[in-house]
């Protein structure tokens, strides 16, 4: 994949271009090189890891159903074994706020330079600092993407293409159908700006909880607790009543790590805006960090937090929700819900819909039935109208309830892998991906370790 000069842009060709570099992006490259395709990776930021590190999104949740059944392995397993092995994470550990069963913990500063080192391994050529603006289409594919660098404009052109960027900025620049927010008012979840505290006296938050129960999450397990490491608290309703903060939430939620004195807050919320708006998402950056303040301010007079201080925050706001594509199939609450099976599932996951009000201060969650897990089917990767591109991550085809659980990292680095191993099956057979046999994309799948209904 070398550059040639043309007049008016430089020239990049691949079999498989994966647009954003999350952690969807991240498995779709991987899985697209080892798949025997010639892939390229596109990241605007300087760094790649999407929202789990530029937006502080922490820990991974979760790989596991409600009974402790891991659903998801393949790559986004060997990303935590291998952030094991270098003590930047201690796998999948309890939850202690009891919302789901296992959390995963993770050191983002290696997970950094540990998936830049798979990426290469696995021969992937990465382009950060690009940003993708234009795609040119002939008919119904695209025939190229355009990007803007410190070097100058690029022409890239592949036979397939994968939509990682979050925002399905990729489907939506090529004319793809899309959606976006609840039906009626297309308001989306809140976006976060999370935030990192340090010198917090953990010891001390445990034993509050214990003594106070009743001022934290009812599903928080309390029985376990003395014998269980801290790993999140959800909770000091009384404290946050108290305080009146002009912030629409009825509660603080915190994550324990990466050091052992420090915690990740998920606790600001801003709403009504739209995040592929520019001016939106100007007032968004905005108004996030004038939240961080007080919250952080707030927090100090928390139990366990007198010596805390605020200590990072994110590079940029938290997105839960914005664009996501109008597939072959969009995947339903009830699909979820039930745990209804999919003939052409390529992923599972067993988290429950957790939907952050739009407008409002709750949290709407319901939990998946039967063996605690659902299926993701293969057409919600495919959108409609152009024959040559795939989506993974947070805008796959979903309704918006149903979106409040696909939007999950681990479930994102899932449908990555299926898109990426369909892609390079597609780039090989010269065929579009929805011609791809369905049947040898779920091999591929369980021979890389992915772990699909039985």
């Amino acid at each position: 994949m070398n550059a040639t000069h043309t007049s008016e842009h430089k020239k990049l060709e691949a079999d498989v271009v994966v647009c954003g570099g999350g952690p969807a992006g991240i498995n779709a490259a991987l899985a697209a090189a080892r798949g025997g395709a010639k892939t390229l990776l596109i990241e605007r930021y300087g760094f790649l890891g999407g929202m789990s590190t530029i937006a502080l999104v922490y820990p991974w949740m979760t790989f596991h159903t409600m009974e402790g059944k891991q659903v998801i392995g393949g790559i986004a397993q060997e990303i935590v074994d291998r952030l094991m092995a270098e003590d930047a994470s201690p796998g999948h550990v309890r939850d202690t706020v009891g919302f789901v069963n296992t959390i995963t913990p993770y050191d983002p500063e290696v997970y950094k330079i540990l998936i830049h080192d798979m990426l290469r391994e696995a021969g992937v050529k990465v382009l950060l600092h690009s940003f993708v603006d234009r795609v040119k289409t002939d008919g119904d594919r695209i025939a190229r993407v355009e990007i803007t660098t410190k070097s100058g404009r690029y022409a890239v052109h592949a036979s397939q293409y994968v939509d990682t960027t979050g925002d399905a900025d990729l489907a939506y620049l090529s004319g793809a159908p899309c959606l976006q927010g609840r039906d009626g008012d297309k308001l989306t979840q809140p976006m976060t700006m999370k935030f990192r505290m340090r010198g917090v006296d953990l010891d001390r938050v445990k034993q509050y909880m214990l003594d106070h129960p009743d001022e934290f999450y009812k599903k928080t397990p309390f029985a376990e607790l003395p014998e269980l490491p801290l790993s999140g608290v959800l909770g000091y309703y009384k404290h946050w009543k108290e305080a009146a903060l002009p912030i629409n939430r009825d509660q603080v939620l915190f994550f324990i790590g990466p050091g052992p004195d420090e915690v990740l807050v998920n606790t600001t919320r801003v709403q009504g805006l739209d995040s592929t708006d520019v001016s939106d998402l100007t007032e968004a950056e905005v108004l996030g960090r004038k939240q961080v303040r007080m919250v952080a301010d707030f927090m100090k007079g928390l139990p366990g937090f007198e010596q805390a201080r605020l200590s990072s925050v994110g590079t940029q706001i938290g997105i839960r929700e914005s664009r996501r594509i109008e597939g072959q199939y969009a995947l339903q609450v009830e699909d979820v819900i039930e745990g209804k099976p999919m003939d052409d599932c390529i992923a599972r996951s067993g988290y429950p819909i957790d939907i952050h009000d739009p407008s409002g201060k709750g949290v709407t969650a319901a939990w998946v039935k039967g063996d605690g897990a659902y299926d993701i089917p293969y057409r919600c990767l495919l959108p409609q109208r152009i024959a040559n591109l795939l989506v993974a991550g947070r805008c796959i085809s979903t309704t918006h309830e149903t979106l409040a659980t696909t939007r999950l990292t681990p479930s994102c680095m899932a449908t990555g892998q299926a898109a990426g191993t369909a892609a390079a099956l597609a780039a090989a057979q010269g065929i579009a991906p929805a011609e791809v046999d369905v049947a040898l994309l779920q091999q591929r799948l369980r021979e890389a370790g992915a772990l699909l209904r039985q």
